[in-house]
């Protein structure tokens, strides 16, 4: 049984304060867990019922030391799941990282849903795309929402966040940005050493981030929808840099 003092610290770990305060975050459910334990971050706390851990021993998967045996019920009272028979890890947050090598970009501009962010890094995880530049007002990628979402995928990306004007200045590569009023990506010349930049779910990219668009693109229309779900219009986008 856990402590109370425990179960108070990794309820905690739903909120960015407390997360950036104790420099921890929390995954949840089986392929999340097992994903966690073959992937980049440090394990400090491994929170398996007997049968999941069975599962796991049974599937090779080498368990760290430090393995506490819980029932559903706390694993539901210390996550956001509203069923877990698996387990929750802990992981220790990574420290700040820097924008790192070739290939495709994706930046975005203030995607506050978690959902959508989650995704994202599920899409861009899916197409080899390995960081996503995010402005300071984008959801937090350690946002439990947010790691769900990305089924594992957050292990592969390498999420960062900066001012994405300073980042835009600094940057050589060209920018493809998503605007109502751009050109069609399929009339559009790609490239695959680039960036792709996706704006705010509702108000699409800032304006002063406009001027660093090289190339503006949009997806056209057939039917009557006003709109693309941000991570959609980006699955469409990527895919068509591949093409």
């Amino acid at each position: 049984m856990l402590s109370k003092r425990k179960i108070k610290l990794f309820k905690s770990l739903q909120s960015k304060k407390y997360r950036q305060l104790e420099g921890l975050f929390m995954v949840e459910g089986a392929k999340g867990v097992k994903e966690s334990l073959e992937g980049p971050f440090q394990v400090v706390h491994l929170l398996l019922t007997e049968a999941f851990r069975d599962e796991l021993i049974s599937l090779g998967v080498v368990l760290p030391e430090n393995v506490e045996l819980v029932n559903e019920k706390e694993l539901v009272m210390i996550g956001t799941f509203q069923s877990n028979r698996a387990g929750i890890a802990i992981l220790e947050l990574p420290s700040s990282s820097d924008v790192q090598g070739e290939g495709l970009t994706l930046a975005l501009d203030d995607v506050r849903d978690p959902g959508n962010l989650g995704t994202l890094i599920r899409i861009a995880d899916w197409y080899g795309i390995k960081q996503i530049v995010c402005s300071k007002e984008t959801a937090d990628v350690f946002n439990p929402k947010v790691i769900n979402a990305t089924m594992g995928s957050f292990n592969r990306v390498n999420v960062v966040y900066q001012d994405l004007s300073v980042f835009f200045s600094l940057n050589q590569l060209p920018v493809y940005g998503a605007l109502l009023s751009g050109q069609s990506i399929y009339k559009t010349e790609l490239v695959e050493n680039a960036i792709i930049l996706l704006g705010n779910e509702s108000k699409g990219i800032a304006d002063g981030l406009e001027s660093y668009v090289d190339h503006p693109i949009k997806i056209p229309g057939r039917g009557g929808a006003e709109s693309l779900n941000v991570a959609v219009a980006a699955a469409v986008i990527i895919d068509n840099f591949f093409r």
